[in-house]
């Protein structure tokens, strides 16, 4: 019984020396679009981008996370590859603003209790995100702004981070959301009255790209306290 009851607590105290920490931290980098305005480069970012992230580290190999980005998004048929694009010059600019929860799951084990050991992992992120922006509509060649919308994405995020000190994390990352709405860039307007300006193709939706920086914060007391 007693050996039993040793090799639960030993069993309880791994876990928890391995798992169950906070992680509090900011997004900076940039962003662009990909849809029927400008240019269709994947990564190409434009416009600035700045967030707030939460991860709750279940355990060495996995996080869950909360987001919260906000970005400007712009595009300009001019820096288009495609000579249609160009001859139509159109333009626009617009404010994303998203959040985003879901798992983060690490290649390899990113055990951050143990300060002294330098640990380094590549990373995948997805889950569901709720954006909220403008819907345009094209007037005379300009885009102008109809209704406030919202929309579902789904991201799907690569990254690779490392501990700087016991406390800090500092990663890089590469998220690209493909939404479920097409009127970000003003091509296909959800009002009625400019059903019949709608232009580009309308069976492919818009995406966004957030590529930067993360740096976090870690806290959280491990739940017991076991001999390393």
């Amino acid at each position: 019984m007693n050996k039993f009851f040793f090799a639960l607590l030993s069993c309880c105290c791994f876990t928890a020396t391995q798992a169950q920490i906070n992680e509090l931290g900011v997004f900076v980098g940039g962003s662009n679009f990909i849809g029927d305005v400008g240019a269709t480069t994947f990564i190409n970012p434009n416009a600035s981008t700045v967030g707030l992230i939460y991860k709750w580290n279940k355990t060495p190999r996995h996080s869950w996370r909360i987001t919260y980005i906000q970005s400007n998004l712009e595009s300009n048929d001019i820096d288009s590859e495609e000579l249609r694009r160009i001859n139509r010059g159109f333009s626009f600019q617009n404010t994303i603003k998203e959040i985003s929860g879901g798992i983060e799951f690490n290649f390899f084990d990113f055990n951050i209790y143990n300060p002294l050991e330098r640990k380094i992992t590549p990373y995948v992120f997805t889950g569901l995100s709720l954006s909220f922006y403008d819907s345009l509509f094209y007037k005379y060649g300009l885009a102008e702004f109809d209704s406030k919308q919202k929309t579902l994405a789904l991201p799907i995020i690569l990254g690779v981070k490392s501990n700087l000190t016991s406390n800090f994390v500092l990663g890089l990352e590469i998220g690209a959301r493909y939404t479920f709405a097409d009127d970000i860039d003003g091509s296909l307007p959800r009002n009625d009255s400019w059903q019949p300006i709608q232009f580009g193709n309308q069976n492919n939706n818009d995406w966004y790209v957030f590529s930067g920086i993360t740096l976090t914060y870690t806290f959280g007391n491990k739940p017991c306290f076991c001999a390393e």
